[in-house]
């Protein structure tokens, strides 16, 4: 005998997985991303005050 599908909740299953198969994407790009930041930028960040200002 046949089981009786579930569609529903079969459905719910694929959407969680996508869900996490897209945020893990989306960290990943997010991590490129600060990577890139960090290797690119220049050597004196404006963001970080110079001793020599005080």
């Amino acid at each position: 005998m046949a089981r009786k599908p579930n569609y529903p909740f079969e459905r719910m299953e694929r959407e969680r997985l996508k869900a996490i198969k897209t945020a893990e994407k989306a960290n990943a790009k997010r991590e490129q991303r600060e990577r890139d930041r960090a290797l690119n930028a220049p050597a004196g960040d404006p963001a970080e005050p110079d001793e020599d200002d005080t």
